[in-house]
């Protein structure tokens, strides 16, 4: 059992240190060699967010069919086992939200800086446009005055 919640903290663990090295200043080849990486990795890595929801519910449903320990006829090592059991199911709950919550922040990352590169090479192209019209004008112009 708990196999599946360990797979799950290092997922989470890689994806915040992923998260971390997209939001890091960095150069630019650096930063488009790193997202690009990231970006061929995010699609097989879609398996968690199914794989979090599916925790979810196997949480939920043990919550729901969980025997309640409230009463006076419960022993205290009953007691003790009952809270320890909601502890780990309310720490489990906090893991699989975040790693739903890190993927997508890591994936909206990644395409807001794809995104603000094909911006960016767009008005590359509109300044040379924009330069080259500058530079045929000006000979042309310059032309008229030759003559």
């Amino acid at each position: 059992m708990a196999l599946q919640w360990m797979i799950l903290t290092y997922v989470v663990g890689a994806e915040a240190v992923i998260a971390l090295l997209l939001t890091l200043p960095s150069p630019k080849a650096i930063k488009s060699t790193i997202v690009s990486f990231v970006s061929l990795i995010l699609q097989p890595a879609l398996f968690i967010v199914p794989f979090a929801g599916f925790q979810l519910l196997d949480i939920y449903w043990k919550n729901e069919h969980r025997l309640m320990c409230n009463s006076e006829i419960c022993t205290s090592s009953e007691r003790d086992r009952y809270e320890k059991t909601i502890y780990k199911a309310q720490r489990n709950v906090i893991l699989c939200a975040a790693a739903i919550l890190l993927y997508w922040s890591v994936y909206r990352i990644c395409k807001y800086y794809k995104e603000i590169q094909s911006l960016e090479a767009v008005e590359k192209r509109k300044l040379f446009f924009h330069l080259e019209l500058l530079e045929t004008s000006f000979t042309s112009s310059s032309l008229m005055l030759d003559q």
